[in-house]
């Protein structure tokens, strides 16, 4: 027999494991944006000091599950003195993640920009910062905006990991309330629900964003 009123009677801790994984995984792609940005440009540097290091992060960190990763930044780093709580673990390991794929994504953006735009901006006496926001950043985040809202979503979704390490987050509430009810249907199908709506939220969110920062004038 079902008995959802296991589930209602703790929406309260529902509702604060939303918020904790909205702000989590916020501030994750905050923070692996700005990593995509920084390795996209190091990786047009033709110094090998510079080029080197951000491609092997990228193919360690996207050849490497996401769980281990978490695992090794808990608690292999102890070992040389590095203590962070699970809150902050969870946010780096989300930054670092998403950073390693937002690096690619951006460095593909910014290659599909025709290289005689580049040459056709600085004809026209535009300055290096102009060239590399309106002719390059601007167009190549247009392109590939897409790509990375899927990218920010999906790594929404692979926050419910960092339950491993008892993050406050969705699924570690919702592990909590499994525990000490032995309701796991119940359980999981909310958080399932409240999965897809969050999904929903940051797509429509982002969707929207998008529109109003990347539409194009009109005619």
């Amino acid at each position: 027999m079902l008995d959802f009123s296991v589930v209602v009677n703790r929406w309260q801790d529902l509702v604060y494991g939303v918020g904790s994984t909205l702000a989590l995984s916020c501030a994750g792609i905050v923070l692996a944006l700005c990593i995509g940005l920084l390795g996209a440009a190091l990786q047009r540097s033709s110094r090998l000091i510079f080029l080197v290091p951000v491609r092997i992060f990228v193919e360690v960190i996207r050849n490497t599950p996401f769980l281990v990763q978490i695992f090794f930044l808990f608690f292999a780093l102890p070992f040389i003195g590095v203590r962070m709580d699970p809150t902050m673990t969870a946010v780096i390991a989300l930054a670092i993640n998403g950073g390693a794929y937002s690096i690619e994504i951006i460095r593909g953006g910014v290659e599909s920009i025709p290289r005689g735009q580049i040459e056709a901006g600085a004809a026209l006496g535009l300055s290096q910062f102009q060239i590399l926001g309106d002719i390059v950043m601007v167009p190549a985040l247009r392109a590939i905006y897409p790509a990375l809202t899927s990218q920010f979503i999906l790594l929404t979704l692979t926050s419910s990991v960092c339950s491993s390490i008892s993050a406050n987050e969705l699924t570690h509430y919702a592990q909590r309330i499994e525990s000490e009810t032995f309701r796991s249907f119940e359980v999981y199908f909310t958080i399932t629900g409240l999965y897809l709506v969050i999904s929903w939220l940051m797509m429509t969110t982002l969707s929207m964003l998008g529109r109003r920062l990347f539409s194009y004038p009109n005619q």
